[in-house]
């Protein structure tokens, strides 16, 4: 029986500058950084990340882009469009706008700021390997 997702893996290059980013600017808890992967997950809890420096089972991957990775910034809340019924999670709006200014004020860099669209709001995070997160 499936139970949960156990991590998520990110392709960093440089082990111990992505565990300070991850720490630091996120402010992530470190579970394990024992031997090769190190597992990280935010105070409140959730999935955890998976950090995974260069190693065989890359084969010809390598880190960067958009990993598809929602990082929530505040409890979910339900949005329908009215023209399409489309219902999407989001984080309330305010949530999402405090949180980008404080990861801001912590020199996270954004490859896309700020912006709102009718579910709410969102921004895209860029780790220092150039691997992106949206915060929403």
């Amino acid at each position: 029986m499936i139970l949960g997702i156990g991590s998520v893996a990110v392709l960093v290059s440089d082990r111990e500058k992505s565990l300070a980013w991850y720490r630091d600017v996120l402010g992530f808890e470190v579970v394990n950084a024992e031997g090769h992967p190190i597992f990280l997950r935010s105070k409140y809890g959730g999935t955890m990340l998976h950090l995974c420096s260069k190693c065989e089972e890359w084969g010809t991957d390598r880190p960067g882009g958009r990993t598809g990775i929602w990082i929530q910034c505040g409890p979910l809340r339900m949005s329908r469009n009215e023209k399409t019924g489309v219902l999407v999670a989001a984080s309330d709006p305010t949530d999402v706008e405090n949180a980008y200014n404080e990861l801001k004020s912590r020199s996270a860099v954004f490859s896309e700021d700020l912006k709102t669209e009718w579910w709410g709001k969102y921004a895209i995070l860029q780790d220092p390997d150039g691997n992106e997160f949206e915060i929403s």
